[in-house]
């Protein structure tokens, strides 16, 4: 009776407290069996070890059996490899993850061996894996870090980075389980789409990805494309539109919405602009390029913050990712609002390059068959992670309770006034010596932070953007005996918070103490970066405990509820707030904040999901020109290919028809793309004539896409007609078969103008009424 009290006490807290969750019962059931097997395999020698994991490569699928037998011998691996010995939550995520599951596991509780034997456990099925992480340093530490597991269980492992030349990626690939971060994995197959033959594509075809950090690759990052470009030339901003809008005053010349994502021109703003630029009549058919480059400087101009949305450093604009805090390498905004942030901060302009192909990640993850994944904070996305992805959340127990104190939020009248309790808490918590984690929002506030706190006498240890080089080592030591560390976001830093630090040599003093403190400075635009901030404090059942403090003119406020109720009032002295109808209206002005992030998710996945679904019925024609003689067998007929086999010969003629016919597919995808972009950047102005944005956009894009294969084949005819036969063929650069002189890969930010629209097209339709008045 006590045993099914208890099995039902279980069933019911996963009921309360993880809604949508994945019951984990049956994984439960198999953790005896596995425990059992212990004493057998300790006796085993290595290679009798490795030999009994080659067994499981005969079995047809992973059944239960297979599972205790594979989840027993990762665990004996990882004891003799590591001098580790896995845990049963660590199993559970192992099943979890081999089940397709998100498994949430919380920060220290052993993900990346989790992720590793469930990848050797695909491997061992015959299935390809690639092992999807955050950022280089992460796929590389941990592709080196579980290799000794993966050769005692007989699977090969490999790592790809950007430091890598073609070969060293393909022999990465070629591994069973390949590391990477999500940006080179998906350039790596951009890059493959390129190729003109079979033998230099590096990346086989996708079969299993396991999602590390998943909520932050497949939610944060989900709608942002990676870009393969080639040489055009620089970008060319317009300097004299820069300087005009950069006189223009908020509230006089131009208004934004209210959740800071479009600006627009008032009648006086307009009027201004037109008389600075010549007399130009911004809304006439004649003034639209000027239009479009005032509406470009303007957003660059209103609504993107130095050191918060971007860096610039080294003569060079770099982007702050947002849900990270720390630089977006390799990321920037579409090319006409890069070169405004760069004309803004009168920096060189970086080179503009055509785009050659785009693939946003939601949409890189939708081609593995299989996927799963893990992260500490997946309850909160779960709606998003079932509606875009068809997955479900398995929630992993802590190996250890959790014992972390999380205190009230502490509300202020001001920033000012919370900067000032936030410095006077540091203080206090600080002459304790309990360690310190600070979260902020930007680097600016990181940086103003800490200069108060080095005012005060509390030296700190600031990582953000601007050092994130350093982030492991520094992240490392944030446990130790009085150290105060202040960071940026906490999301996907890869590292575990020890107490007593990295060697955890003062481990006992400081748990005496308490444990780590961590403080937010504000609450997030999410309540899951919240949760990912907390859960750096009571890592595998140690004490600790976790504040945030906010304001109610902070950001998320004044952005997402600026309409605060009157009747909340502050403390004369302390400016502190104790009404509880002040946390309510934060927890409001979050949800709001949620559920635009959620919105603007959902109509990128709207335009994106046909652009994909053409893409792939595109490939599909690409890859039969690759590998087979479709190429041939089309051009065979047209004037000259009879003569370009005589001189060529048979395969020399069958790869330059090869060559040319993947030429103009891939031309006529680039500019397909660019046109869609267009389209879509002025779509929403079709709603000026009451018409659905969406709608038009597939009533314009759907007819364009069915002229692509028969030009495809009328281009490359007129190509072979108009060439010149020498005796070795054709010379294609001179029959205008040129590849770009250089390429390369880059993010292309959130695009900024999706959300919030509506607003904006009253303002257009008023201005108008207006002008015609």
């Amino acid at each position: 009776m006590p045993a099914l009290i208890s099995r039902m006490g279980k069933r019911l807290r996963r009921l309360i407290e993880r809604p949508g969750s994945v019951e984990l019962t049956g994984y439960e059931a198999l953790l005896p069996d596995i425990g059992a097997l212990e004493p057998e395999l300790e006796k085993l020698s290595d290679a009798e070890l490795t030999e009994r994991a080659g067994k499981l490569r005969l079995e047809a699928e992973l059944g239960d059996s297979q599972l205790v037998e594979l989840c027993a011998l990762g665990r004996e691996a990882a004891r003799r490899a590591l001098d580790e010995r896995a845990f049963d939550v660590q199993l559970l995520g192992t099943m979890g993850l081999l089940s397709g599951h998100v498994v949430q596991m919380q920060t220290g509780e052993g993900k990346t061996l989790a992720g590793a034997l469930a990848a050797a456990g695909y491997a061992l099925q015959g299935k390809r894996v690639h092992v999807i992480s955050v950022n280089d340093y992460l796929a590389r530490r941990d592709g080196e870090w579980m290799k000794p597991v993966y050769d005692l269980l007989g699977v090969s492992v490999g790592w790809v980075d950007g430091s890598l030349t073609r070969e060293e990626r393909r022999a990465a690939y070629d591994a069973e389980v390949t590391y990477g971060a999500v940006s080179e994995i998906g350039f790596d197959m951009l890059r493959d789409r390129l190729v003109t033959r079979a033998g230099d594509v590096v990346q086989p075809a996708p079969e299993v990805a396991i999602v590390d950090e998943a909520d932050s690759v497949l939610v944060d990052e989900a709608r942002v494309p990676l870009v393969m470009a080639g040489s055009v030339d620089q970008a060319v901003a317009d300097t004299e539109v820069a300087n005009v809008v950069r006189r223009l005053r908020l509230g006089l010349h131009y208004e934004t919405d209210t959740d800071g994502r479009n600006a627009w021109l008032t009648t006086a703003g307009a009027s201004v602009v037109e008389k600075a630029l010549g007399g130009v009549d911004l809304y006439s058919d004649s003034g639209s390029d000027r239009l479009a480059a005032v509406n470009v400087a303007l957003h660059a101009h209103a609504l993107l913050t130095r050191d918060v949305d971007y860096l610039v450093r080294d003569g060079k604009v770099e982007l702050i990712n947002a849900s990270r805090g720390r630089v977006a390498e390799l990321q920037r905004w579409p090319d006409g609002l890069q070169a405004a942030v760069e004309a803004k901060e009168q920096v060189a302009p970086t080179e503009r390059g055509e785009i050659l192909d785009s693939i946003t990640v939601q949409a890189l993850i939708a081609r593995y068959p299989q996927v799963a994944g893990m992260t500490g904070t997946a309850v909160a996305v779960a709606e998003q992670l079932r509606e875009f992805y068809q997955l479900e959340v398995a929630v992993i127990p802590p190996n250890k309770p959790n014992i972390r104190a999380d205190l009230d939020d502490r509300i202020f009248a001001s920033p000012s006034q919370k900067l000032r309790a936030i410095v006077g808490e540091i203080r206090e918590v600080h002459e304790t010596g309990r360690p310190i984690l600070v979260g902020t929002q930007d680097v600016a506030e990181s940086e103003e932070l800490a200069d108060k706190l080095a005012k005060a006498g509390l030296p700190c240890v600031v990582l953000n953007a601007r050092n994130d080089a350093e982030e492991a080592a520094i992240i490392a030591e944030a446990g130790k005996y009085r150290a105060i560390t202040v960071s940026t976001q906490m999301a996907g830093r890869g590292t575990d918070i020890r107490l007593g630090g990295a060697d955890g040599q003062d481990r006992e003093r400081v748990a005496e103490l308490g444990g780590l403190h961590v403080i937010g400075t504000a609450r997030y635009p999410s309540s899951r970066l919240d949760g990912q901030l907390r859960g750096r404090s009571g890592r595998q059942g140690d004490p600790g405990s976790a504040v945030f403090f906010a304001s109610l003119n902070d950001e998320l406020v004044v952005s997402n509820a600026p309409d605060v109720p009157e009747d909340i009032t502050a403390d004369d002295e302390t400016g502190e707030i104790t009404d509880p109808a002040a946390k309510r209206h934060i927890d409001h002005a979050q949800r709001v904040a949620e559920g635009v992030d959620l919105e603007i998710h959902r109509n990128t996945w709207r335009y994106t999901r046909l652009i994909e679904h053409q893409r792939r019925e595109l490939l599909d024609h690409r890859d039969k020109l690759l590998r087979t003689d479709l190429a041939a067998e089309e051009l065979a007929g047209e004037k000259h290919y009879d003569e370009l086999v005589e001189k060529a010969g048979e395969e020399q003629a069958k790869q330059i028809c090869r060559e040319i016919m993947l030429f103009h597919l891939d031309q006529l995808w680039s500019d397909h793309l660019a046109f869609l972009t267009d389209v879509r950047e002025s779509i929403h102005l079709r709603a000026l004539a009451r018409e659905t944005p969406l709608d038009e956009f597939h009533r314009i894009a759907i007819p364009e896409f069915r002229k692509i294969v028969p030009a495809i084949r009328e281009r490359s005819a007129e190509t072979l007609a108009d060439a010149e036969i020498g005796e070795d063929g054709i010379d294609l650069g001179a029959s205008g078969v040129r590849r770009p002189s250089s390429t390369w890969t880059y993010l292309v930010h959130d695009a900024p103008f999706d959300a919030g629209f509506e607003e904006t097209l009253r303002q257009v339709r008023s201005l108008l009424r207006r002008k015609k008045n």
